[in-house]
């Protein structure tokens, strides 16, 4: 019976994460956060000097989803996270998602608790709802990447860690996934 149970929950993450790839590259940026592009331009260059700054501008646009009630949900699931409690998180996250389904920081908040939960089928659904709204989500890509990762799929992990560090070159810990990877599969074809 557990095997059957694990089967299924791969299959199940394993179509969620296909689903979330397949989102990569599927959507463009979407008109409320086409504004961002030139933060976007100056964060990818990593000879940038003002990156941090584009990084926090587009950090707390991602934030804003309009609502003051929406935003206090979104600041209360980021403090669950922050608190490791994974359920509270998922409840906060998922009242935010029911309420503003257009708004990208209530999926990959969620997703991010879900992943912490071990949840990682759901984690990547989120993921995809993420990069469909926000396809420049580069938190969203380094998730992907680190689920994959988990599940072994190596080479898709080392794509979607890849996809993440070129929107974001200055993510020490999505740089030295990257460099593991490599390193583990150095010699042989991913």
């Amino acid at each position: 019976m557990w095997h059957r149970i694990h089967r299924y929950k791969c299959v199940v993450t394993a179509f969620c994460v296909s689903l979330a790839l397949a989102t990569i590259a599927a959507f463009p940026a979407r008109a409320e956060t086409e504004g961002l592009d030139p933060y976007f331009k100056e964060l990818a260059d990593p000879s940038e000097q003002g990156w941090a700054r584009a990084e926090a501008d587009i950090r707390r646009a991602w934030s804003r989803s309009g609502s003051a009630t929406m935003d206090l949900l979104l600041k209360r699931g980021e403090q669950a996270l922050d608190e490791g409690d994974a359920d509270a998180a998922i409840e906060h996250f998922t009242a935010l998602t029911d309420h503003a389904p257009d708004f990208a920081a209530g999926w990959n908040g969620r997703a991010t608790a879900y992943f912490m939960a071990g949840l990682y089928g759901p984690a990547a659904s989120d993921i995809a709802h993420t990069l469909q709204l926000e396809p420049r989500h580069w938190g969203a890509l380094a998730g992907l990447g680190a689920i994959l990762e988990e599940m072994g799929d190596d080479a898709r992990a080392l794509e979607a860690y890849r996809a993440s560090f070129a929107l974001n070159p200055h993510q020490q810990d999505v740089k030295d996934a990257i460099a593991r990877l490599e390193k583990a599969h150095q010699g042989t074809a991913l």
